[in-house]
C-alpha cells in the first residue's frame, strides 16, 4: 500500500502501520463529511488509535447522535467514491495561523500556539477539506475500503474538564471489508459476553448512583466470588503462604513513609480523625511493612510469606469506570514475600509457578513480560543487575518463554509481567512479580545475618488474579457466564413437568443438597419448555434434572447438560459424579 508522507514523497507503507495509516485516513474522511453536513463544525483532534479512529468535534448548538450515523456514513462513501487526492504543504508559523483563522479552525489556532518554536507545521488535504497533520495517509480517498462509525461521546478539550465538552464521533476501519465484517462479528460476541449485561441476567453484582464505582455484590455474585476465594486460600495454604489482613486506614505518617502521601494522594481517599489526617488505602504492602517490623527477625526467619486479600480504594474518574473492569473499590490478590538476595531465583520461580497455576486452571494462554532497570530507578547497580539476572534465572529455569521490556521496571526493582488473552483476543496485565529495595529501606527493615549483622531484606511484591472484581468479569465474559460447575451460582436445577411429581423433584433436590450441592427447584406452574429456556439463558445453569412421571416412577432422573443432550441417570450415579466434578474443579 502506497502512502503518502509530509514531505511529499510516496512510498510503501510498512506492512505494520498500514491500519495506522487507514484509521487515520478515516478520520479525515469522516471530518470532511461532517464539515459537509454540518458546516459550522470546528474540529480539535482527529488520531488513529489502537482500536479505530476518532474525531473530537465542536458543533455548537448542533448535536449528533448514533442515529445521524447512517447520514455521515453515505456521505463519506460519496467522498470515497469521488477518488480525492490527498496532497500535502507545509507552512510557517504566521501563514498556518492566518489560514487556520480564515477557516474559523479556533482549536488548530489553539494547538499551533502551543509547539515548540522550530516545530514543522504541515497540512493534508483531499478536495476542499484542509487538515494540520503529521500524516502520512493514503493517497487517494478511494484506497479507503471498508469502515462504520461505531459511538459518540464527550471529551473535554485537551483532556481537561475546566475546558469545553466536545463531540467525539468514534470509527473503525480495516484494509478490506472481510475484516470490517470479521471485527464487527467480534463485537457482536463481546456485546454477547459483557459482563455488565450477563451480571445484570443473573443478579451477580449491581451498580448504583449512591456509590459510583463501588460494586454492590448480589446472592449470586458473593456465590463466584466465595468460590473463587475459597480456592484462593487453598493455594495460599499449598504455596506456604500466611495470611494476614491489614487496617483498611492508616494515618497520614505511613503513607508519607511510603512514598504514597507525595506521589499517590491524587488517587486516595483522605479523612481526618482526632484532628489527624488519615488516607483509605489505595494498597496493601505498607501495612505487610509494619507486620515484618513488629518483632525482630532472622536470616532463619527468610523467607517470610503474607499473603492478603486486601481491599482497596482508588480514585478513577467517573468517566472511567467500566463495570467490575474499573471501580473504586476493590479487592487484591496480594502477596508481599520477604526475602534474601540468595533467595530471589528460588522464590521467584516458586511464584511464577503459582501464578501459572492460576491460569492453567482457567485455560487463559499469556506471554511473560520482563522489564528492567528505568532510567528513575533507585538503589546500587549491583543490586539491579543481581535482581535482573534472578528474574531471568527463574524464568528460564521454568523454560517460560519471555519477552525484555527495556527500561519499564519500577523505580524500586525490577518486574516480571503475565498478560492474559482472553476469547475476544483482549490481553489483560493480571501477573505480576515485583523485586522492592525502596519500601524496605523507607520502613529500615532488616534482619539479622548469620554473622550477626544486620541486613536489608529485599521485598516482592506478587499478584495473580489482579484484582478478585476484575478477574471476575474478565471469567464472566470468558465463560459467558456459563461459569464451570464449581464456580457456577446455581449448580443443578430441577425441573417438575407437572405438579404431580413436585415431591419427588424436592426429594432429588434434598439429596443434591445434602451432598453439598447448589440446587434449586423450579416448581411454578409454568410449561417444561419455558423453564428450560429460562435456566438455560438467564441462570446458565451447568445441569437440568427434568422430572417426569416416568422418572418419579422409576425413581432415577433425566438430565439435560449444557450440549442439550438428555440422558436418563441413576441419581446416586449423578451425585456422585456432580460432586467429584466440583471436588475436581474441573
Amino acid at each position: 500500500m502506497k502512502v503518502l508522507y509530509n514531505d511529499g514523497h510516496v512510498a510503501e507503507c510498512p506492512a505494520d502501520e498500514e491500519l495506522h495509516v487507514i484509521r487515520h485516513s478515516a478520520a479525515h474522511i469522516m471530518a470532511q463529511a461532517i464539515k459537509r453536513l454540518y458546516p459550522e463544525a470546528d474540529f480539535a483532534y482527529g488520531p488513529a488509535t489502537d482500536n479505530g479512529f476518532y474525531y473530537d468535534i465542536d458543533l455548537g448548538d448542533k448535536k449528533i447522535s448514533e442515529e445521524d450515523f447512517p447520514a455521515i456514513e453515505a456521505e463519506m462513501k460519496k467522498i470515497c467514491k469521488e477518488n480525492l487526492k490527498f496532497t500535502t504543504f507545509e507552512l510557517s508559523r504566521d501563514e498556518a495561523k492566518k489560514l487556520m483563522a480564515e477557516r474559523n479552525e479556533k482549536y488548530k489556532l489553539e494547538h499551533i500556539d502551543g509547539l515548540p518554536a522550530d516545530a514543522r507545521i504541515t497540512f493534508y488535504q483531499q478536495g476542499e477539506y484542509i487538515d494540520m497533520c503529521v500524516g502520512p495517509h493514503l493517497t487517494y480517498t478511494k484506497a479507503l475500503k471498508a469502515f462504520k462509525l461505531t459511538g459518540v461521546s464527550g471529551a473535554y478539550w485537551k483532556g481537561d474538564k475546566d475546558n469545553k465538552m466536545l463531540t467525539r464521533i468514534n470509527g473503525i476501519a480495516f484494509g478490506s471489508k472481510e475484516a470490517l465484517e470479521e471485527h464487527l462479528k467480534m463485537l457482536e460476541e463481546a456485546a454477547r459476553r459483557d459482563h455488565r449485561k450477563i451480571g445484570r441476567e443473573m443478579e451477580l453484582f449491581m451498580m448504583n448512583d449512591a456509590g459510583p464505582g463501588f460494586p454492590f455484590w448480589l446472592p449470586n455474585g458473593m456465590v463466584v466470588r466465595n468460590s473463587l476465594m475459597q480456592y484462593w486460600h487453598e493455594m495460599q495454604a499449598k504455596f506456604g503462604y500466611e495470611e494476614v489482613q491489614t487496617p483498611v486506614i492508616l494515618s497520614r505518617t505511613l503513607w508519607e513513609t511510603s512514598g504514597h502521601w507525595d506521589h499517590y494522594k491524587a488517587n486516595m481517599y483522605t479523612t481526618k480523625i482526632d484532628e489527624e489526617d488519615y488516607a483509605i488505602k489505595p494498597m496493601n504492602c505498607p501495612g505487610a511493612c509494619l507486620i515484618y517490623k513488629n518483632k525482630p527477625r532472622s536470616y532463619r526467619d527468610l523467607p517470610l510469606k503474607l499473603a492478603e486479600a486486601g481491599l482497596d480504594h482508588r480514585h478513577e474518574l467517573k468517566g472511567a469506570l467500566h463495570g467490575l473492569f474499573r471501580v473504586r473499590e476493590f479487592t487484591q490478590d496480594d502477596a508481599h514475600l520477604f526475602i534474601r538476595p540468595d533467595q530471589i531465583t528460588e522464590q521467584v520461580t516458586d511464584v511464577a509457578h503459582l501464578i501459572t497455576a492460576y491460569y492453567a486452571q482457567f485455560g487463559f494462554p499469556y506471554k511473560v513480560e520482563l522489564s528492567t532497570r528505568p532510567d528513575d530507578s533507585m538503589g546500587s547497580d549491583e543490586d539491579w543487575a543481581n535482581a535482573e539476572e534472578g528474574l531471568r534465572r527463574a524464568l528460564e529455569t521454568m523454560g517460560v518463554e519471555y519477552t525484555i521490556n527495556e527500561g519499564d521496571g519500577a523505580f524500586y526493582g525490577p518486574k516480571i509481567d503475565f498478560h492474559l488473552q482472553d476469547c475476544l483476543g483482549r490481553t489483560w496485565q493480571c501477573g505480576t512479580i515485583q523485586l522492592d529495595f525502596q519500601l524496605p529501606h523507607n520502613f529500615q527493615l532488616e534482619y539479622t545475618d548469620a554473622d550477626g549483622s544486620k541486613k536489608q531484606p529485599i521485598m516482592i511484591h506478587r499478584a495473580g488474579f489482579g484484582s478478585f472484581e476484575r478477574f471476575i468479569g474478565m471469567l464472566t465474559e470468558e465463560y459467558a457466564g456459563k461459569f464451570p460447575t464449581w464456580l457456577s451460582p446455581l449448580q443443578v436445577k430441577v425441573l417438575p413437568v407437572s405438579e404431580k411429581t413436585r415431591d419427588y423433584a424436592h426429594s432429588v433436590a434434598d439429596t443434591l443438597r445434602d451432598a453439598g450441592v447448589r440446587v434449586k427447584v423450579d416448581d411454578r406452574d409454568e410449561k417444561i419448555g419455558y423453564k428450560i429456556r429460562e435456566a438455560r439463558s438467564l441462570d446458565r445453569v451447568p445441569y437440568m434434572l427434568i422430572i417426569g412421571e416416568k422418572e418419579a416412577e422409576a425413581g432415577n432422573i433425566s438430565v439435560r447438560d449444557r450440549s442439550n443432550e438428555t440422558v436418563q441417570r441413576d441419581l446416586a450415579d449423578f451425585v456422585a459424579d456432580v460432586t467429584a466434578e466440583i471436588a475436581e474443579r474441573r
